[in-house]
């Protein structure tokens, strides 16, 4: 036969061709498992292996972390990573985030935060990345800053969609961020009010500085000190002023608190459509946790108050991507793509996250604001 009419991978291996090795008569021997006892670690060794070494190590660091001995854990890690070999990046990573982990528990945040960024910039696939985020997502749960735990879930979500964990935390970020905001307005609007009150007071007083009080004489009559007549107009004009910043802001803190709750149920709602998508597939306790944290869901959506055909409609902009099964979607294998690559793969800012998830919700609400302020019972 003409060799060109081969086919590309017909060839015969040469083994093919090999003569079968004889049997041996008799029983065949014994096979002896390797028994490692608790902490068999912590045994002496003479191995001249520097890397069994090491590893050995990072089990008794790994062991002192699990234990909540921090500062032990950080110790073994660190003389782990002056040791290691520049070539061995997967110990190295695992090393470093474990250092990351102990800082953020020690109260080294700063420390731990530039560990976790040399981190992502080295980060060369999805899975390295993940890992990352997780890392900065603790790290800034530990600093109770919403804003970057918000923005660590986010970027998260954009690389796993269809990971429904990650949209429960980010409905709960929101929630958390609620009040918080609405504290941060109030002190605002406080503080606008006293400065705004402290120029009415200084108008009464041109000539006065920051020891006015000490100069003036105790026994100065009280209608001095108050021109009520001269200043009456002027007076009326600072008091209508305040007023209308306390109303704007009173009605910024309304704005700021319904869209947060907007996000946070369309973040719920989202949550539960992919646990209802991936629910077939689970049995035992995966599935118990799907279903009780639906349950869960359902509790806390009562509390938003919104009527059924805004539920409705959320649901449908929120679930248009989800496919009708989901297999590999939720949990996709690691695309090495490279450092840079990675960066288009998760969202620049929390402004694009929500202008791509929110904004049809959003502006289907906006001709009809008024209507969706009375619809929503905002909770003290």
């Amino acid at each position: 036969m003409d060799t060109g009419c081969w086919l590309f991978g017909g060839e015969f291996e040469d083994s093919v061709f090999e003569e079968r090795r004889e049997r041996r008569s008799g029983p065949p021997a014994s096979y002896c498992a390797k028994l490692c006892e608790p902490q068999w670690f912590y045994e002496e060794t003479e191995s001249s292996d520097d890397v069994e070494v090491l590893t050995l190590k990072k089990f008794k660091g790994d062991l002192a972390y699990r234990r909540r001995e921090y500062q032990k854990a950080l110790q073994e890690y660190s003389s782990i990573s002056e040791k290691l070999s520049p070539t061995n990046f997967a110990m190295k990573r695992d090393v470093q985030e474990g250092q990351a982990r102990c800082l953020a528990h020690l109260g080294r945040h700063m420390e731990a935060l530039e560990i976790a960024a040399n981190l992502e910039n080295k980060a060369t696939n999805t899975d390295h990345l993940t890992t990352v985020l997780y890392l900065q997502l603790a790290i800034f749960s530990s600093l109770q800053n919403l804003e970057k735990t918000i923005f660590c879930l986010q970027k998260l979500i954009s690389l796993h969609p269809f990971n429904p964990w990650n949209w429960g935390k980010l409905a709960e970020a929101y929630l958390n961020l609620g009040p918080a905001l609405s504290a941060a307005l109030a002190s605002s609007q406080k503080q606008r009010s006293f400065t705004s009150s402290d120029k009415t007071i200084k108008s009464s007083f041109p000539h006065a500085g920051k020891d006015c009080l000490l100069n003036f004489p105790e026994t100065l009559p009280e209608s001095s000190l108050f021109p009520v007549e001269a200043n009456s107009s002027n007076s009326q004009k600072n008091e209508k002023a305040i007023t209308n910043i306390q109303n704007c802001m009173a009605e910024k803190t309304e704005t700021v608190l319904i869209e947060t709750q907007l996000k946070a149920c369309a973040s719920f709602i989202r949550t539960r459509l992919l646990l209802q998508f991936t629910q077939p597939q689970q049995t035992s306790f995966a599935l118990e946790r799907n279903l009780r944290t639906q349950q869960e869901i359902e509790d806390k959506m009562k509390g938003f108050s919104f009527k059924e055909d805004t539920l409705l409609l959320i649901a449908e902009v929120m679930g248009e991507d989800i496919p009708e099964k989901i297999k590999d979607e939720v949990h996709p294998e690691a695309k090495c793509v490279g450092s840079v690559a990675l960066t288009a793969l998760v969202t620049a800012s929390s402004e694009e996250f929500e202008d791509k998830w929110f904004r049809k919700i959003k502006d289907h609400f906006c001709p009809f604001e008024n209507q969706f302020h009375t619809e929503i019972q905002i909770l003290a």
